[in-house]
């Protein structure tokens, strides 16, 4: 994941965000349908930045990957925007850091032997390259059962180009897309009129899968810790964000 936060409350995803209290609270996850993992023998899974593929979906991925399931993971940008005022970690340094935490992460999964795709793009700039994104994830994606990728309504620049670019390549490629969220569960409310909810499907983790996905998601130590002292070497994840990515459940909208 990459910040886009300035200081200002203008951002939603800057501004308070819903306690996951209130989201485990929440009645409605009784009506959402069950989202299938079986017959994929292939998935592809894309991320905006490294670690989205993860915290979005990456239970899911721990159960596909003890299925069999083959895993190709499609990362749009290194990531190296993720902390631009850090005094101690240059761009190059971070691309070099998540790459490695993308791999072990997947290892803790249980698919350390996944095929990753970087695309390269620049971090804040994948609208820039929609286009071109679109036909580098639909190569990819050929001959796959599944392409999963961030939701296009995730008030993220980065994440709702990669998912738009996402659905135009699943409808090239003539496959199933299911898009994740990430930041929704920060700016939105349960029940929140602006989430397609009647599209949404949950997937139900087992107790295996939430551990190995806790595992992975602590991976991301340049998302989930401090880089050094200073605002510029904040955490992007502190821990009541995280706690919205390690519950017994992840949705999809399909």
């Amino acid at each position: 994941m990459t910040g886009v936060l300035d200081g200002g409350h203008a951002d939603p995803i800057q501004a308070p965000g819903t306690p996951e209290a209130a989201w485990q609270a929440w009645p409605g996850w009784q009506d959402l349908p069950e989202a299938a993992l079986d017959s994929v023998g292939r998935v592809v899974v894309v991320a905006a930045h490294p670690d989205d593929e993860v915290l979005g979906f990456g239970g899911a991925l721990a159960l596909l990957a003890a299925s069999g399931t083959e895993v190709t993971v499609v990362a749009v940008t290194d990531g190296e925007g993720s902390h631009p005022d850090s005094d101690l970690v240059t761009a190059p340094e971070l691309v070099r850091l998540r790459t490695a935490e993308t791999r072990a992460a997947l290892a803790e999964l249980g698919a350390a032997d996944a095929t990753v795709v970087r695309l390269r793009i620049p971090d804040t700039r994948v609208e820039a390259y929609e286009d071109e994104v679109a036909a580098r994830i639909a190569s990819v994606a050929e001959g796959a059962d599944l392409l999963v990728a961030p939701w296009t309504g995730d008030v993220h620049g980065d994440h709702e180009a990669a998912g738009r670019a996402a659905v135009r390549a699943a409808a090239s490629a003539g496959i199933p897309c299911w898009l994740y969220p990430v930041w929704m569960w920060h700016w939105a409310e349960p029940g929140d009129s602006r989430v397609p909810w009647r599209s949404a499907a949950v997937v139900r983790l087992s107790p295996t899968a939430l551990e190995r996905k806790t595992a992975a998601v602590g991976r991301f130590v340049t998302q989930i810790a401090p880089l050094g002292p200073g605002p510029g070497n904040a955490a992007i994840l502190p821990p009541h964000e995280l706690a919205h990515h390690l519950r017994d459940r992840e949705v999809v909208f399909r």
